[in-house]
């Protein structure tokens, strides 16, 4: 098998490291199981995405508006009680 060398910045080795699914388990067989999108969103799609809206209807707007007022803020575990 032939191989090649690549260089890499600190923060994509130490991604590819944390990638690995057992400590022996080889670079190669990392980058062999990661999967591709084929079809990637181009600046211009995404433009023309936002511009046709609306992107929620109404009654998901409403279901989060009724999501937001009931919100609590959360319980301060630090409180002395």
């Amino acid at each position: 098998m032939s191989t090649k060398t690549v260089s890499l910045k600190k923060e994509a080795y130490d991604r590819l490291r944390a990638a690995r699914r057992y400590p022996t388990e080889s670079f190669s067989e990392v980058v062999l199981r990661a999967t591709w999108p084929e079809d990637t969103v181009t600046g211009r799609i995404l433009l023309e995405r936002h511009r046709q809206g609306p992107h929620f209807s109404a009654e998901e707007i409403d279901r989060v508006e009724a999501l937001k007022k009931r919100e609590r803020a959360p319980e301060d575990k630090w409180a002395r009680r």
